[in-house]
């Protein structure tokens, strides 16, 4: 199996570095970073990564306007997992994944088990 090559999108750099820390080590992945939707578009410019983990709250461009942005490019294909503190029912997961997103994983997540919810979520065999 090749080496998946993740984008992690948060504005919260301890997220980010429990998420990289942890897929790097436990899922043997490449994990790339940006901090807000701006820099995770340069960064999809600059290499086209196998799935982007982003989260739906930051300030500026938010996930919804990060994805729209990345959607109406050449990245349109690329799997999208959104991060969120603010799932509190099925229905909201739902209307979520309803944005062309492949799933979504809630905050806070359990850092282990994290890259076999993402390899179940996009079907990749772990």
């Amino acid at each position: 199996m090749s080496r998946k090559d993740v984008l992690v999108v948060d504005d919260d750099a301890s997220i980010r570095e429990v998420i990289q820390m942890t897929l790097e080590v436990v899922g043997g992945w490449t994990v790339r970073l940006a901090a807000n939707g701006m820099e995770a578009v340069e960064k999809v410019r600059e290499r086209r990564p196998d799935a982007i983990l982003l989260d739906l709250m930051m300030p500026g461009m938010d996930g919804p306007s990060t994805l729209a942005r990345l959607r109406g490019g050449s990245d349109q294909n690329v799997p999208v997992i959104l991060l969120s503190a603010k799932i509190q029912q099925r229905r909201d997961d739902q209307q979520l994944t309803g944005l062309g997103v492949a799933g979504v994983i809630g905050k806070p997540f359990d850092p282990i088990s994290l890259p076999d919810r993402i390899s179940g979520i996009l079907g990749w065999a772990s």
